[in-house]
């Protein structure tokens, strides 16, 4: 991606989410060798929820509550560059919500009605 279109794809998400809580899936893809202390040292972030050692084309996958968008931003950024063993990361961030820690927040039927 160029500069110029980094920049507004930067703008559009900031506008976007503005200062509001971002939730987000984070994919790592780490040098095996040192997989459980990168786990760890990912997990000692206090906006870290959950961190998922697992099998397939990614090695570890958290999740994660930031209080905005910037904070995800820094986090990705800063904190997950000084983390020796990651060689790549993925961002998902949260639109809608549809059931978690096993509780219905949002029916798919109820969004169904309000188009």
């Amino acid at each position: 991606m160029e500069e110029k279109d980094k920049k507004e794809y930067e703008e559009v998400i900031s506008s976007y989410y503005g200062e509001d809580q971002v939730t987000a899936l984070i994919t790592f893809k780490i040098d095996t060798k040192g997989s459980d202390d990168v786990a760890r040292r990912i997990a000692d972030s206090s906006d870290i929820e959950d961190v998922f050692l697992v099998t397939g084309d990614t090695d570890i996958i958290a999740k994660a509550r930031f209080p905005s968008y910037a904070a995800l931003k820094k986090f990705i950024v800063n904190d997950v560059a000084d983390i020796p063993g990651v060689k790549e990361t993925r961002t998902f961030m949260v639109v809608t919500t549809f059931k978690e820690k096993g509780k219905v927040i949002r029916d798919a039927d109820e969004e169904d009605s309000k188009e």
